[in-house]
């Protein structure tokens, strides 16, 4: 028994060896074509993977490797680099369209002329010649006051003037005979000169008890009544020019270079949504704020229609740097990291390429660098691009998407 037990040991020991040294022998020759695979040389077995020289590539049908045992074929990694079927995207051609940059500001309506009609001495008022919110014209009498006193100082005066040009014009024809000295004659012409200034303060005084418009526009409200004691400083009604709108808003500093007389506005108000009043800059305050570092601006409206009315709150955007540029849809970006690409389309391939962005507007966004009017890129079906990547353009085939 013992003897047997021996013989089995052995037995077991020198099987154990040669199965070792086969597995190493098939292990450093496992990718020699010569061997056929796993064995010695010469021993693949026909038919079998690895079975024979592999003269000019793989038989057909058996899976092959590339130079340097890169796996090959339509499976491989080169089928994404532009092999396999093409990606159907929708590409458009780069443009150029006009690009304004905006600035924002919130701004308060004001008329273009505004007054408010006051008297200029202690009267009474005799006659309203105009109704609360009535269109008047340049020169309208809107209120009289009492010209009782008025017209006899300008009685008075008149006839001192009469009086005093009557002694000028005898004094004048005695001159020449001597018959009156010069000096005499002096204070003749002066004390005429005299009269006839008292005649037109007089008749400024007549004047002043018709309160006129001083330009056209649109009263307010009356303020007083016939009969009422009036004051110097008291005020009569209010009127406003609205023909054009001036609104005045403040732009920081920051922008001020960007700031000239010309730029368009347009401004919105909540009491018209919706609708959209066009205008311009003015003029550019010459100060800066120092407690708010904003620089006042001051646009005009054109208000034919009279919609606007002073005191209005008004949003105000203003466009600023307008010049022509390349644009493109946002969704046409790839973004990796902190730079930008996009798919241009050439030959039946898209080509990834970097480009630089500038301004951005919803929907579409500046380019920089990185492309040329004309070039066609791909707006839809980015994620499925790589680069190199052939690609089926359904805008220029009409092929559904």
């Amino acid at each position: 028994m013992a003897e047997t037990r021996n013989i089995v040991t052995a037995a077991s020991l020198a099987v154990a060896v040669l199965c070792a040294g086969w597995a190493i022998y098939a292990t450093k020759h496992a990718d020699n074509p010569a061997a056929g695979g796993f064995g010695p040389p010469g021993m693949g077995m026909p038919g079998a993977p690895g079975a024979g020289p592999r003269a000019g590539g793989a038989p057909p049908g058996a899976p092959g490797r590339a130079a340097g045992g890169r796996p090959g074929g339509p499976m491989g990694p080169g089928a994404a680099m532009g092999g396999g079927l093409p990606v159907p995207v929708k590409s458009l051609a780069v443009s150029q369209q006009d690009l304004t940059r905006e600035l924002k500001a919130l701004g308060t309506a004001g008329s273009n002329e505004a007054v408010e009609i006051t008297a200029k001495a202690l009267n009474l008022v005799t006659a309203i010649r105009f109704r609360d919110g009535e269109r008047v014209n340049r020169g309208d009498v809107l209120v009289e006051l009492d010209s009782a006193q008025a017209r006899a100082d300008l009685a008075a005066a008149t006839a001192a003037l009469t009086e005093s040009t009557s002694l000028y014009e005898r004094s004048r024809e005695l001159l020449p005979t001597q018959a009156l000295s010069k000096s005499q004659f002096d204070q003749i012409e002066a004390a005429k000169k005299a009269n006839q200034a008292r005649v037109d303060a007089a008749r400024a005084k007549l004047e002043d008890v018709a309160i006129r418009a001083p330009f056209s526009g649109r009263v307010g409200l009356r303020r007083v009544s016939v009969g009422s004691l009036i004051t110097p400083g008291t005020v009569i009604t209010t009127l406003d020019d609205t023909s054009i709108i001036k609104v005045d808003f403040g732009v920081p500093e920051s922008d001020l270079t960007s700031l000239r007389a010309g730029l368009p506005i347009t401004a919105q108000s909540a009491a018209y949504p919706g609708r959209r009043f066009a205008g311009r800059v003015s003029s550019v305050d010459s100060r800066v704020d120092p407690n708010t570092r904003a620089v006042l601006v001051r646009a005009e409206v054109p208000n034919a229609e009279g919609l606007l009315k002073p005191g209005m709150f008004l949003n105000i955007v203003l466009e600023r740097d307008q010049r022509r540029a390349l644009v493109i849809p946002e969704e046409a970006l790839v973004p990796e990291q902190n730079r930008q690409f996009v798919f241009v389309v050439a030959d039946g391939k898209a080509i990834k390429r970097e480009v630089r962005i500038g301004a951005r507007r919803p929907g579409s966004v500046e380019i920089a660098d990185g492309l040329a009017a004309g070039e066609r890129i791909v707006v839809e079906g980015t994620v499925r691009l790589r680069d190199g990547s052939l690609v089926r353009d359904l805008a220029l085939d009409g092929a559904p998407t």
